[in-house]
């Protein structure tokens, strides 16, 4: 369940996208047998969205291990409210728990340094994912999800493993990403499967490939987020720029500490369980 990351976007194959979901539930089986595989991300997808309609889809089919990685689409929306961000995904972890299924989790990489933004405008969007992040860390603890770092170091700084816009995995960042977390699940008992391989089986994309992407996809992607971020994200850089002459920003990063233990506060409290790296 998720967005476009899980959706698949970035690791092209015939007819449409693949991603690291689809080559993790190849491994997951022993050889011989097959995992029955369902991906209900859809690209664009918020918080609510998962909660409201793709939870009931994978309830219904009891599931033995639930992908849960959403988030950044909600922190590129001028209505983003870290309080119901956690709420919500308290409510969607909660739900998949009871069922017995194990949960899946990833923390991310903000956009702002992804899209290699002015820092005015990327340090409130890196405000907003580490707030988020921080928040799936505590829930992936509280529900005992097999969780996975994705938000920083070589995932960062390794462009190889992204696509052209940079805020989707390449073949090789969703292959990484699925190799990852067959580790982990085979650690817990969990994956007797063949471990997805890391080297890609189509070529990288070109530049003029890549550019053609951008100038059409990526222009439509930027655009629709820029009419519902934009004025927002100015403002807020705007209050960036100011808070920096004067000495100050260290009260914005007050304000979204609090924002986030308010946040944290509204469910109960979690307790450690196990966490994967």
């Amino acid at each position: 369940m998720g967005d476009s990351l899980t959706e698949g976007v970035g690791d092209p194959v015939d007819g449409g996208w693949r991603g690291w979901a689809a080559l993790l539930a190849d491994g997951l089986a022993p050889r011989g047998e097959t995992a029955e595989f369902r991906n209900f991300a859809v690209s664009g997808a918020l918080t609510r969205v998962v909660a409201d309609r793709q939870t009931p889809q994978a309830l219904a089919y009891a599931p033995d291990i639930a992908s849960v990685v959403v988030g950044v689409n909600d922190t590129l929306r001028r209505t983003f409210d870290i309080h119901d961000f956690t709420v919500l995904l308290d409510a969607v972890c909660a739900d998949l728990t009871k069922s017995g299924a194990v949960l899946l989790t990833a923390c991310l990489p903000d956009p702002g340094t992804m899209l290699g933004l002015p820092p005015p405008l990327a340090r409130p969007l890196a405000r907003r994912q580490r707030a988020v992040n921080a928040v799936v860390h505590a829930l992936s603890a509280r529900y005992g999800a097999v969780h996975l770092h994705v938000a920083e170091g070589r995932w960062v700084s390794d462009r190889g493993l992204w696509s052209a816009d940079r805020l989707h995995p390449g073949e090789r960042g969703h292959r990484l990403i699925a190799a990852r977390f067959h580790a982990l699940l085979a650690a817990e008992g969990l994956a007797a499967g063949t471990p997805p391989g890391y080297e890609p089986e189509r070529p990288p994309p070109t530049r003029a490939a890549a550019l053609l992407w951008l100038l059409t996809a990526g222009t439509g992607w930027l655009a629709r987020r820029s009419t519902d971020l934009l004025p927002q994200l100015l403002g807020l850089a705007a209050a960036e720029v100011r808070h920096g002459a004067r000495g100050t920003t260290a009260r914005l990063d007050t304000r979204a500490a609090q924002a986030l233990s308010a946040a944290l506060a509204a469910v109960s409290a979690p307790p450690l369980a196990r966490m994967g790296e």
